[in-house]
């Protein structure tokens, strides 16, 4: 929750509308769980990991951001790991909750660098805007 708190904070608004769909999912799914038994469908959660992915791919294709690409695709994953479930392939319980955790925390990672990165660039246009020197400092070879 840290990261929706940041990107809520620091964020622009592809990065606040990410982080209120989380946000909703999360409590969405949180609310639904209840009692799980391996290897049956939870068809409420995956319409929920669905329309979250919707979500993230309507952000990817709107926005000039590489972020909901990367939260888009790990997204994916979750929803997969749903389908497979209800395919009846059977995968095993716990490869498929790690592989619903680990794409969460992806999602996650992808929405606080985004956030950092839109925090950044605002900051350096409102340096510009004032007449202060700015300088990007960006890892890598130099030119």
């Amino acid at each position: 929750m840290l990261t929706v708190a940041f990107a809520f904070w620091k964020g622009d608004e592809p990065e606040r509308l990410g982080a209120a769909a989380y946000a909703m999912a999360f409590l969405a799914t949180t609310m639904i769980k209840g009692d799980a038994t391996p290897n049956v469908p939870r068809w409420g959660m995956m319409g929920i990991e669905i329309v979250l992915l919707g979500v993230f791919i309507g952000l990817a294709l709107h926005s000039r951001r590489a972020w909901p690409v990367w939260a888009a695709s790990f997204q994916a994953l979750v929803v997969t790991s749903h389908v497979l479930i209800a395919a009846s392939l059977r995968p095993p319980l716990v490869a498929a909750a790690t592989v619903i955790n680990m794409s969460n925390y992806g999602l996650l990672i992808a929405l606080a660098a985004g956030t950092f990165w839109a925090w950044q660039e605002r900051r350096v246009a409102t340096m510009s805007s004032a007449g202060k020197t700015v300088v990007l400092y960006r890892a890598g070879p130099r030119a």
